[in-house]
C-alpha cells in the first residue's frame, strides 16, 4: 500500500516480555512497528496518550484522535476513526471535523454517537458492548471497558464504554481503551497485538495490567495511556510471568 510513510522501525523479540525501540528515534522519525496480516502490512504510528494511527490493508485507521490536528498532518486522511468513549483524551468533536476526510467513517460507543455534532453523527455508527460492525470490510468487536475498584467506579462505569477488536484476516488487534483488569479482557484469546493502559486513578496500577497481559498472552502488547505511571515497570513485571508476551514502547509522551 503506498502511503506517505516511508520510515519504519521495528525491533526483534527475545525470550519473554521484551522493551525494544528508543522513544525519542521513534518520534523524531515518526516511524512505527510494522505487524503482518495476511493482506499487506498494518503499520502502527502512536501519536500521543491513547491516540494512534494504523495504516492498514483496508485503510488509515485512527484511534482516538484528539489534541491539536496539526499532530495528524504527516498521516493520511482517515478511512475510519475509532472512539471508544467520551473522556477528553479520547473524544474531541473539534478534532474529529478537523482530520474527516470526505469518506471517513466513525466508529463509536452509544455515548458518544448521542453526543456528536449533526455532521460527525451523519457518517457515524454506534456499537455497545458485545456487538459487532462491519466497516471497510473489517469485522470489528466491541470489548467492554470499565473500572471494577470500588474507588475508581465513577470513571468508567460497566456498560458505558468501549474496547474495540480489529479481525485483520491473519492479525486480530485489540485496543482495550480504558478500563481495569476485567474479566473480559482476561478471557481474550489469539490476540496478536494488544494496546493496554495503566494509569491511576482512571484505570489500573503496572501490577494489574502486566497480570491481566500475561493471562490472555497477546504476542506483542503495547503500554498506551500511562501518563505517570511506569512502562517499565509494566514490561518488567510481566517478563517475571510465563508470557512470551514482546513489549513494544512507543513515543506517547515526547
Amino acid at each position: 500500500m503506498i502511503t506517505r510513510r516511508r520510515l519504519l522501525a521495528t525491533g526483534t523479540a527475545a525470550a519473554g516480555a521484551t522493551v525494544i525501540l528508543p522513544y525519542a528515534a521513534m518520534a523524531a522519525a515518526h516511524a512505527g512497528n510494522t505487524f503482518e496480516a495476511a493482506e499487506g502490512p498494518v503499520t502502527v504510528h502512536p501519536v500521543s496518550h491513547a491516540s494512534f494511527v494504523m495504516e492498514t490493508p483496508v485503510g488509515t485507521i485512527y484511534n482516538d484522535p484528539v489534541g491539536e490536528a496539526s499532530a495528524y498532518a504527516d498521516f493520511p486522511e482517515p478511512d475510519l476513526i475509532l472512539i471508544t468513549h467520551e473522556h477528553g483524551d479520547h473524544y474531541n468533536a473539534d478534532t474529529l471535523s478537523a482530520v474527516v476526510g470526505p469518506n471517513t467513517q466513525i466508529l463509536t460507543n452509544p455515548a458518544v454517537f448521542e453526543m456528536l455534532p449533526a455532521g460527525l453523527k451523519a457518517r457515524a455508527t454506534q456499537v455497545a458492548n458485545g456487538e459487532e460492525a462491519n466497516i471497510l470490510g473489517l469485522r470489528i468487536e466491541a470489548i467492554p471497558a470499565y473500572n471494577t475498584t470500588e474507588d475508581r467506579l465513577q470513571y468508567h462505569p460497566e456498560g458505558r464504554d468501549n474496547g474495540y477488536i480489529l479481525n485483520f484476516e491473519g492479525l486480530r488487534v485489540y485496543i482495550a481503551g480504558d478500563t481495569e483488569d476485567i474479566p473480559e479482557m482476561r478471557a481474550l484469546s489469539d490476540i496478536d497485538v494488544a494496546f493496554v493502559p495503566f494509569n491511576l486513578p482512571y484505570t489500573m496500577d503496572e501490577a494489574q495490567a502486566a497480570s491481566a497481559v500475561a493471562e490472555f498472552a497477546p504476542t506483542y502488547v503495547y503500554p498506551y495511556h500511562y501518563r505517570d505511571s511506569d512502562p517499565e515497570k509494566f514490561a518488567r513485571l510481566l517478563g517475571e510471568t510465563d508470557a512470551e508476551t514482546e513489549v513494544k514502547m512507543g513515543p506517547w509522551y515526547e
